[in-house]
């Protein structure tokens, strides 16, 4: 076979190689779509769960934050595992964390206990952790200009986590009375384990030993620029989503609106995280990753702004919408940044320590909201997310010169045909 330019289409060398990268894709898109419903039945059904379970109103949204702390507390361990052992086999430990995380939330809501459910909530954040990688290694499948593109695809197939999951919680929350939301709990532990058997499937690169050794000390990658800028934007996209996410359920509930408006009103939202993944990379191939992730930092101001203009129903869900498209962007975009920063064989450690900074900040902001919301009202946990979206757009116009120069240095690091497992 002649010689290609790094970096192109013709470095995949084979159409069987190919057709083996769409497949994944697609079962990466289809487990995304499934799996996702776990995030989603949590944040619908978790400040409402633990308002209930919780020895104190201040509690109530603990449960979530607990959710983000497992986020926190598997993105390392997820990555050390698919450095060693594969992306794949990760994957089965999270949908274990999942199917987990459903019995356990059951089993929480029949007996009534709340340390229980907050540990069935951490499990929960275990599992959404390693479901968020499944956009890394959907890029990992692809030639180097369409890893934005894949990598978009994939977080579209959240469209459908955000029908499945209210729609889960709608029809099964009161199924097994006087058990509210313990069928719905069982119904996602179900729904995770489809998106496992979906996972067997796909054929994944086997680590090297260069990706086994792990290439430079992740300390001189943390210190690039562009890494910190994809960080901070990631963080602020990430947090605010969740720190207003978190609060929403429970300020509707508080504001006299229903269940089903609630239910709804997270339906869209998680609709609109994940919906403009179908055309978020094409934009970030024609206009960048910063003016993308720029335009989800605005988009998020002007849900901030929605939220305080009044406490209706209309309110609430444009609010929601405008922070989950601006949210998309955001992450998307900082993801896209991230995939700038690493060289092939360093890119588990760099994915996993960025969603583990990520996670880990989100925890404390979940912690927030919920006292927040109890003490100061729905108005303070709008207006305080302010501050982070200004550190943001202050930080990310400096990362595109270094942006600039990663494209041409990871221009001679295009997708290798490794050994299929």
């Amino acid at each position: 076979m002649s010689e290609v330019n790094p970096g192109t289409v013709g470095d995949w060398r084979s159409s069987s190689e190919y057709a083996h990268a769409r497949g994944n894709v697609a079962r990466l898109t289809i487990a995304q779509a499934l799996a996702g419903a776990n995030s989603t039945v949590f944040y619908a059904t978790g400040a409402i769960v633990g308002n209930t379970l919780a020895p104190s109103h201040a509690l109530a949204t603990l449960p979530i934050s607990m959710f983000v702390a497992g986020m926190a507390a598997s993105s390392l361990p997820a990555g050390a595992i698919a450095q060693r052992w594969g992306r794949r086999t990760a994957f089965m430990a999270g949908t274990a964390c999942g199917v987990l995380a459903g019995l356990l939330a059951a089993w929480a809501v029949m007996l009534g206990s709340f340390w229980i459910f907050c540990v069935a909530t951490f499990c929960g954040g275990a599992y959404a952790a390693v479901v968020l990688s499944f956009r890394f290694a959907a890029a990992d499948c692809v030639p180097l200009e369409r890893r934005p593109r894949a990598l978009s695809f994939v977080m579209a197939g959240g469209v459908f986590a955000g029908v499945i999951g209210p729609q889960l919680v709608t029809w099964t929350m009161n199924l097994w009375a006087p058990y509210t939301f313990a069928a719905t709990y069982l119904a996602q532990a179900a729904v995770g384990t489809l998106s496992g058997l979906i996972l067997l499937g796909i054929r994944l690169a086997k680590p090297t030993k260069a990706e086994t050794a792990g290439g430079r000390p992740i300390a001189v990658i943390a210190r690039q620029a562009r890494f910190v800028t994809a960080v901070i934007c990631a963080v602020v996209s990430y947090l605010l989503m969740n720190f207003l996410m978190t609060a929403a359920p429970l300020a509707m509930h508080m504001c006299g609106l229903s269940q089903k408006a609630s239910n709804l009103g997270i339906q869209w939202h998680v609709i609109a995280m994940y919906a403009p993944g179908f055309f978020t990379g094409r934009l970030i191939a024609r206009f960048g990753a910063q003016r993308v992730v720029m335009a989800g930092l605005a988009l998020t101001a002007l849900s901030t702004a929605t939220g305080l203009m009044g406490v209706d129903q209309a309110h609430f869900w444009l609010a929601l919408i405008l922070l989950g498209v601006g949210w998309n962007f955001g992450f998307v975009g900082a993801s896209a940044l991230v995939l700038e920063c690493h060289l092939p064989e360093e890119k588990a450690r760099v994915q996993s320590l960025n969603d583990f900074i990520v996670f880990g900040t989100m925890a404390f902001g979940s912690f927030l909201s919920g006292d927040l919301l109890a003490t100061r009202g729905w108005n303070t946990v709008l207006g305080l997310s302010l501050v982070p979206l200004a550190l943001a757009i202050i930080a990310l116009p400096g990362s595109a010169v270094a942006s600039r120069g990663a494209r041409r240095q990871n221009a001679i690091s295009a997708p290798k045909a490794d050994s299929i497992g």
